[in-house]
């Protein structure tokens, strides 16, 4: 008999806390009523400025279906939080949970850009990626090169053997969901060889905690910027000079605070 799930949750808190976290938001989808095209990554809203949507595209899951395969596999990957021995650990887990879920989501839009711009191929404008497979194929991959004799349990039915994992999991995933995105968990697999092999590394309190402020900024101008979400505490108002908008922080007083000056730019409609 397995150890009670208590005990385990105490063993993975940081797995733990991504699967109540994307458990939770899943849920707010399901009761909002909200659709891929709403939460998802794709070219042509990148290019627009929509870049909140590189966060809630990782964290959104539409179908249960999806949202299950994703969590049982991260669950079974939470063994890297025991690892610490190993370099990985908790610390680690957390730092570069925030590295895959940024770069990988970078890298699906590189992906996209040379497909839309050098190919040709504008179907790419429309591919909507969604889902936390990207920072799971991340760890899959990470575990594989740093504990190869590791498995993979899925569903707490099968087994895989962690070196072969990734790559298996990304055709297995191909063939039983044809809408899965290739590009999305083959951009986590890189992401993952690439932190891996110290290709990424010098992570630690300080960098992350820089990186994830800058997200929470970005995220919130972007979302400000697209008209996406009212946020009263922030206005963007044009000068003189069009390419060269102020920000401004509301102010008690008189309605002004910290200026700061961005670019916009006038993307293509949503589609």
């Amino acid at each position: 008999m397995g150890r009670p799930l208590f005990y385990q949750i105490i063993e993975k808190p940081a797995t733990s806390c991504m699967i109540g976290l994307c458990s939770a938001i899943w849920f707010y989808i399901q009761k909002k009523n909200i659709g891929y095209g709403d939460v998802g990554l794709n070219y042509d809203a990148a290019v627009e400025g929509q870049h909140w949507r590189l966060i809630t595209s990782a964290f959104s899951h539409i179908s249960i279906l999806h949202l299950v395969f994703n969590m049982s596999a991260l669950w079974s990957l939470g063994v890297i939080e025991s690892l610490g021995h190993l370099g990985l650990g908790v610390q680690f887990y957390l730092h570069y949970t925030l590295v895959l879920v940024v770069l990988s989501g970078l890298l699906v839009i590189g992906a996209y850009h040379i497909l839309v711009q050098r190919f040709k191929l504008d179907y790419f404008r429309r591919v909507t990626a969604v889902g936390y497979s990207c920072v799971v194929f991340g760890w899959m991959t990470i575990l594989a090169a740093k504990q190869p004799s590791s498995k993979l349990d899925l569903f707490g039915v099968l087994s895989l053997p962690i070196s072969f994992a990734p790559f298996e999991s990304l055709v297995f995933t191909s063939i039983i969901v044809p809408q899965a995105s290739f590009l999305g968990h083959l951009s986590g697999i890189i992401v993952g060889y690439a932190i891996a092999w110290g290709l990424i590394q010098g992570m630690n309190n300080y960098w992350a905690i820089s990186m994830l402020v800058w997200i929470v900024i970005i995220f919130f101008f972007s979302l400000k910027r697209t008209g996406t979400l009212d946020l009263p505490f922030i206005e963007i108002e044009p000068v003189m000079d069009t390419s060269l908008p102020t920000v401004g922080f509301i102010g008690p007083d008189n309605g002004r605070g910290l200026d700061v000056n961005v670019l916009t730019r006038r993307g293509p409609s949503l589609v």
